[in-house]
């Protein structure tokens, strides 16, 4: 019988792609999961796989042909003799990865395979075999690999202090604050129902940014000592290419064989809201405000906004969220997304849906807000209201760092979303030039950096490596926390996946009574012929510790049943992922 094969599933809004190349031809036998051919978009590259083993059809297109997501490419005869799998590198993943930071691109590349070493440079010997652009997560830990495996390391940073954004003012700050902020709301209002009664709780705001101060110095010097240990050196400065081969810093030129960009990514400005950063912030001025606001506005209803949002509602301010889609976190499963929201509600956050700010005026008082429904003309449906706050913080996004490098000089891509276009080893345009990741599609996420950073440091050693993107998570640290791998409901249900979806509530965990947390679920999906996991998301206590356990399912392609056949300690929050596991199957336990 002849089974088809199809062009997959591409990712958010992309409905076509190009035959690159034909990776088999008719009559040649093929094995399961063996690539055919390959496919491209304006954001990925993407091998089709058989999905039987047997003799390849005729090529139902030719090369260079463009084909819509769902046609037919060619077919496969199967074959009582198939032959053996191939000693393949790891193919590429899909893009189906959830993204949680402010609606970052849902198109990551594909997984890379083995690549030869980084090609020698034209002319002359090199001060370096690697310099890296950029000391954040991505940079340093590609920096860091990159010295084990001996290659002669520069790494190019302007900041003071290594680390980037992440470190120094992104994800370490904000957890530090999270975690105080969540510390004094339980001492004023959670402890009395643990029998202990604090009689007075004061903040000293001062002191808890001395605290997130304090944790941030001692990642950064980590860095820098991480940095000595393994020989990497640190070019101080503001770097940009200047050749396949050349990068300056502050106008002193250096050489390299391989050449890796890892500038990330910066806040995006909203038209009509001048920023400030004392009265209208972005995540930056969000975390250094020295007083409580009364009344904090965030602009986004993403990750950042959200986590930021839900530290100064801890810490006594009114917090009003405007989002400009009909819901909140984007690309995370919507059903995750609206319980989500419940929840923050039930804790004094206020959403304004469906709106958008066309206006900001800062006045002694604070800011005056114009905000009008997002679909619709003012006049038209579209009324605007103003909204007064003492703070606004505007959260709608993150843009690639891929101004003022040179690149355009130097020959590298850049598409018109700012991001560099890599292939499936993160090459750009030009050969010895590479770029891993907030500047490259992708969620904008520090482990996805830093994952990147690793294989192409192992890559440009001679060695294997790869990125599978379907296992890459994503967690929103409010409390309780959302945490989310593989593909969402929604997804399935576009893809026309035949699956099957385990949940179990914390209120039926006996652990999650005990610390008195029982808001939220897990929700695993999985195929229905074959109880693979597709996708897994939680919303509830330590979700984001939760969730690894299911990564590591997707990524060694476990099923709904290998997962609830592991013992779980008794009495732990992990014992709700086994127990929605048997759900899939129909079989919790516990419920």
């Amino acid at each position: 019988m002849a089974i088809e094969i199809k062009v997959p599933t591409l990712g958010e809004s992309v409905t076509t792609a190009t035959v690159a190349r034909w990776l088999k031809q008719p009559g040649e036998a093929v094995a399961v999961d063996e690539p055919v051919a390959e496919l491209e978009t304006d954001k990925v590259s993407v091998e089709v796989a058989a999905s039987e083993a047997g003799v390849l059809g005729a090529h139902a297109v030719e090369e260079g042909a463009e084909v819509e997501v769902g046609a037919v490419l060619t077919t496969v005869e199967a074959s009582d003799n198939p032959a053996p799998a191939p000693k393949a590198a790891p193919k590429p993943a899909s893009d189906a990865s959830p993204a949680t930071s402010s609606t970052p691109a849902k198109a990551p590349p594909p997984a890379p395979t083995a690549a030869p070493a980084a090609p020698a440079p034209e002319v002359g010997e090199t001060d370096y075999d690697l310099i890296v652009i950029g000391s954040g997560p991505g940079g340093y830990v590609c920096a860091l690999r990159a010295a084990q495996l001996k290659l002669k390391v520069a790494c190019v940073e302007s900041r003071a202090t290594l680390g980037g954004t992440c470190l120094n003012i992104g994800c370490i700050p904000s957890k530090a604050l999270l975690q105080s902020s969540e510390n004094f709301s339980e001492a004023a209002h959670g402890f009395a129902d643990h029998g202990i009664v604090i009689d007075s709780v004061k903040l000293d705001l001062a002191r808890m940014h001395r605290r997130k101060a304090g944790v941030v110095d001692a990642n950064v010097k980590g860095v820098e000592f991480l940095f000595k240990k393994n020989g990497v050196t640190w070019l101080k400065g503001r770097g940009k290419v200047a050749g396949p081969h050349q990068v300056e810093v502050d106008g002193k030129s250096f050489s390299a064989k391989t050449i890796v960009i890892a500038t990330g990514s910066d806040t995006v400005s909203l038209p009509g809201v001048a920023i400030d950063e004392k009265t209208i912030v972005t995540s930056t001025g969000a975390l250094e405000l020295e007083q409580v606001p009364r009344h904090l506005v965030v602009i986004g209803g993403g990750v950042i906004g959200l986590e930021l949002g839900s530290v100064w509602k801890r810490l006594g301010s009114d917090v009003t969220v405007i989002e400009y889609l009909d819901r909140i976190v984007p690309g995370i499963d919507s059903e995750v997304a609206k319980s989500f929201q419940r929840v923050l509600a039930k804790q004094g956050l206020v959403f304004k849906l469906g709106h958008k700010v066309t206006k900001a005026e800062t006045t002694a008082s604070g800011v005056t807000l114009s905000v009008e429904p997002a679909q619709g003309e003012q006049g038209k449906g579209g009324k605007t209201e103003t909204i007064t706050a003492d703070v606004v913080l505007v959260a709608i996004g993150r843009r690639p760092v891929s101004e003022g490098l040179g690149l355009e000089e130097a020959g590298v891509a850049v598409n018109a979303r700012g991001q560099i276009e890599t292939d499936a080893h993160f090459v750009t345009s030009v050969p010895s030039i590479r770029a891993i990741g907030d500047v490259i599609a992708g969620p904008m996420l520090a482990h996805k950096a830093e994952d990147e950073g690793v294989a192409v440091a192992e890559m440009l050693a001679g060695q294997v490596s790869h990125v599978n993107y379907d296992a890459i998570p994503s967690v929103v640290y409010t409390w309780p926390e959302v945490a989310a791998v593989g593909r969402s409901e929604d997804e399935l249900k576009a893809a026309g996946v035949d699956y099957a979806v385990g949940k179990f509530p914390f209120t039926a965990n006996g652990r999650a009574r005990a610390i008195g947390n029982t808001d939220g679920f897990v929700k695993i999906l999985t195929d229905k012929a074959t109880d693979r996991i597709l996708g897994a998301h939680i919303l509830g206590p330590d979700a984001g510790t939760l969730i690894a356990e299911l990564v590591t399912a997707i990524e060694f392609g476990a099923s709904a049943e290998d997962v609830a056949r592991i013992s779980h300690a008794h009495p732990t929050l992990s014992e709700a992922v086994r127990e929605a596991a048997l759900a899939a199957d129909g079989r919790a336990l516990h419920i």
